[in-house]
C-alpha cells in the first residue's frame, strides 16, 4: 500500500478542516488513506464525527505538538 499523503490543515478553524478534508477525500479512490494535520481543538470531535457520517474509517489519531493528526481511510460510498 502506498504511503498516505499528508494534508496540512493547520491554522484553519471549524468548519474548514472538515470541509477541506471532505473535498480532498472525495477526489481519492476508496481505500486510499490520508493524514490530516490540524491545530483546531475542535478537530478531535469534528473529524471523527465527519468520518462516521461520511462512511470513512478513522484509522489512527495522534496528539502532536500544537495539534492532532488523523489517519483517514476513504470509504467506498461517495462522500457528500
Amino acid at each position: 500500500m502506498p504511503r498516505p499523503a499528508t494534508y496540512d490543515l493547520k491554522g484553519l478553524n471549524c468548519p474548514l478542516p472538515v470541509l477541506k478534508a471532505r473535498k480532498r477525500l472525495a477526489a481519492m479512490r476508496p481505500g486510499s488513506r490520508l493524514w490530516l494535520e490540524t491545530t483546531d481543538p475542535l478537530a478531535v470531535i469534528d473529524i471523527p464525527a465527519f468520518c462516521a457520517d461520511a462512511g470513512h474509517q478513522l484509522v489512527e489519531t495522534a496528539a502532536v505538538d500544537g495539534g492532532h493528526r488523523f489517519l483517514v481511510e476513504r470509504g467506498g460510498a461517495t462522500s457528500t
